[in-house]
């Protein structure tokens, strides 16, 4: 989503006038109270991203009691997400700055928040790791009906100490118990006698030590890193986010990384990871790269253990992000075996081959599904409106779909079905261009700064090169400019969006350096020895006048999904900027190549497919079960973890296609897939094709695309 502001260093015509407009707002901003503050480096922070979310954002809170509080709630719940840490004296103790957190952000009164709540933090840790040592130390009842609330938003704060020890036992025993199942289990299906014949008493004794395990290396680097500096970046952080979820700040050191990972060369699997209480949790997967490929991972899953091939595999709970990354990634193309903790619940091994990281494979692509000659289809994948502005014959998205269209065209299919299901967005300026190779010129998305002035920005370049029958593919992962692009196909009743509910982004933001004689929009990074600030400064909307932002973008046809009930839309963040409507830009929706016939046909078929409605049944069990206080008690534990097993192998097999599709790559493309000079990279485009060919849901998509070159079809003959 970050790349969504690229276009503006070489965009020409109206687009870049709104850009130069807005970038206006940055060019020279100096923070007022520098010269009034102490010569605490840490307010002096406090008070420039203070004064920028204030006067810049987009749509700034007030920064006053009310904002206070959010923060002096979401800041301790950030330091004791399990709530197993402080007691309600503690919180008590703290009262006094509840309201008090804007006059520190206003440079109006010396810092005193922070290092009060670090005093306790550490008090605290220091009892915790003695805590879990000694209840460790013990063995576990299994037999005892209890059990363990998972969201701490559904308990208080312990009143005592030894109500937050009771708390902090069963948190321990609930992780013992997750192991000792998976090593009953493992024993269960063994054919190796020493493991058939192990005792349970020590595998339990085997689970505690790896809880212990676990929980020395959480602590360590929370004694050894998590210190009161990154403490208070991560404060800074927590105001900025609550501002908007898109406003992040990120300290000097924390941002050359990100950049690092994000541009480096490296063999690994294609993932992006981020450290959250202790574990290495999955918050985004690359296009076209192992993680994603194996459709075995998931965004939030997370990474307990990792092992080079057959190598007996390390825990990795507890680890840093530096420290788990050099054992995911290795040498060229090696095997990586990772035990997944699901975001079902469930555990999975899940073996992945490394590779090299390149961007190429993360390009539009393009197949024909051909089960008879008469009804050819196009399909093109684009993961990423990408676009490379630092170099002028870099690859732009719209110059390789343009690429695909003109071959497909030429391999006669009768229509087109453009996949943006996990595509996260990208230029601003590549979806305008894109658009125009289906709409006629006119406007194709609004965009409005903070001054509340809207302008239209229109396909001036663009000429029409695909005017057949059109299918556009999303779901909860298609955000910021994929919503862009659906929601003006739909406006202009250009085709037919289906799949679930768009993530609901429609925000634009700014990468801003920071230094501590405030922040200039053209400062070199060099300049930014404070950090950076990702700033929303704009927002999106729809030619028919609606926001993207928080709805997304309803499809015409509603696919029942698998992830439907996990609660990762904008929608759910609770920081998150609202939905609103300016007047509809000035624009005519064109003759469709569908009737409203078409998707109530299409609609009423998804309503009454029984796989559809097993998928939808078993995700809102997931969901009540997911949020449900867990037993601890062996035999109740192993039933749910039963349940939850075969509630997700019955999933999985409904997508799984009991029939592939048959389709194949234009032959532009053959050798590119069969005759690659790099084995493996042809190897993988190989895997990418089998996988479509099994996907359940291009499948419906495909029958969807038919409907509406049957009715082109008619409409031509009367």
């Amino acid at each position: 989503m970050n790349k969504i502001l690229r276009y503006m260093k070489n965009n020409k015509g109206l687009v870049l006038l709104v850009v130069m407009f807005t970038a206006g707002l940055f060019i020279a901003f100096t923070s007022n109270s520098n010269k009034e503050l102490s010569d605490n480096p840490k307010q002096k922070l406090l008070v420039i991203v203070g004064e920028i979310l204030e006067k810049q954002h987009y749509s700034p809170q007030n920064i006053n009691d009310d904002f206070s509080k959010k923060i002096f709630a979401k800041y301790i719940d950030e330091l004791d997400v399990d709530k197993c840490l402080f007691i309600e004296g503690d919180i008590n103790s703290l009262k006094k700055y509840e309201t008090k957190l804007d006059d520190e952000i206003h440079g109006k009164s010396e810092l005193e928040f922070t290092p009060a709540i670090n005093v306790i933090y550490d008090k605290r840790t220091d009892e915790i790791i003695g805590l879990y040592k000694t209840i460790l130390a013990k063995p576990f009842d299994f037999t005892t009906n209890e059990d363990y609330v998972i969201d701490a938003a559904k308990v208080t704060f312990a009143k005592n100490e030894e109500a937050r020890n009771d708390r902090f036992r069963k948190k321990l025993k609930y992780m013992t118990l997750d192991r000792y199942v998976d090593l009953l289990e493992q024993k269960e299906k063994s054919v190796i006698d020493s493991v058939k014949n192990k005792p349970n008493a020590l595998l339990e004794q085997d689970a505690r030590s790896k809880v212990l395990k676990a929980m020395d290396k959480i602590y360590g680097r929370v004694k050894a890193k998590f210190k009161e500096d990154e403490r208070f970046n991560a404060y800074v952080n927590l105001i900025s986010n609550t501002m908007d979820p898109h406003t992040d700040f990120f300290p000097p050191v924390e941002k050359r990384a990100f950049d690092e990972q994000m541009s480096g060369e490296f063999y690994g699997i294609g993932a992006q990871l981020q450290e959250q209480d202790g574990n290495i949790k999955i918050t985004n997967l690359m296009p076209a790269y192992p993680a994603q490929r194996s459709g075995e991972i998931a965004v939030n899953d997370v990474i307990v253990k990792v092992a080079q091939g057959a190598a007996e595999p390390v825990e990795i709970t507890g680890y840093d992000i530096t420290d788990a990354v050099k054992l995911i990634r290795g040498r060229p193309n090696t095997e990586v075996r990772l035990t997944m903790k699901k975001v079902d619940g469930s555990t999975k091994v899940v073996s992945l081959i490394r590779a090299k990281i390149v961007q190429d494979e993360a390009f539009a692509r393009s197949a024909v599904f051909n089960d008879d000659n008469a009804n050819k289809i196009g399909y093109i994948s684009l993961p990423d409106f990408y676009s490379n502005f630092e170099d002028p014959n870099g690859a732009r998205c719209s110059n390789d779909v343009a690429n695909e269209i003109t071959k497909l065209k030429a391999a006669n299919v009768k229509g087109i079905i453009l996949d943006l299901r996990f595509n996260g967005g990208g230029s601003l300026y590549e979806v305008v261009e894109m658009l125009g190779f289906f709409i006629p010129r006119g406007p194709m998305v609004q965009v409005k700064n903070k001054a509340g002035n809207a302008t239209p920005l229109d396909n001036r370049n663009s000429t029409v090169i695909y005017d057949g029958p059109l299918t556009v593919m999303v779901n909860e992962f298609s955000a910021s400019a994929s919503e862009i692009f659906a929601a003006a196909i739909q406006d202009y009743g250009r085709g037919i969006i289906v799949g679930s509910s768009t993530y609901g982004k429609g925000t634009v933001q700014r990468n801003l350096p920071l230094s501590h004689s405030g922040v200039f929009f053209n400062d070199p990074p060099q300049q930014a020895d404070l950090g950076f600030l990702k700033l929303t400064f704009q927002k999106f909307y729809r030619v028919s006048g609606g926001s993207t932002q928080l709805k997304g973008v309803t499809p015409d046809v509603v696919m029942p999904d698998v992830m439907d009930y996990l609660k990762l839309r904008e929608k759910d963040n609770k920081s998150a900027l609202g939905w609103d409507e300016i007047p509809k830009a000035n624009y005519q929706a064109k003759t469709s190549y569908f009737t409203i016939g078409t998707i109530t046909k299409a609609v009423n078929e998804v309503a009454s497919n029984p796989t559809f409605k097993l998928i939808k049944d078993n995700t809102a069990w997931l969901d009540k079960h997911n949020e449900e206080p867990k037993s601890l008690q062996l035999e109740k534990y192993k039933e749910y973890q039963k349940n939850i097993s075969i509630t997700v192998t019955q999933n999985n097999s409904l997508l799984k296609l009991k029939q592939e599709l048959t389709a194949d790559v234009l032959k532009e493309d053959y050798d590119k897939f069969y005759n690659n000079s790099d084995k493996p990279k042809g190897e993988r485009y190989q895997a990418w094709l089998k996988n479509i060919k099994g996907d359940f849901y291009i499948a419906q998509t495909i029958d969807i695309t038919k409907s509406i070159m049957n009715t082109a079809t008619a409409a031509i003959k009367e």
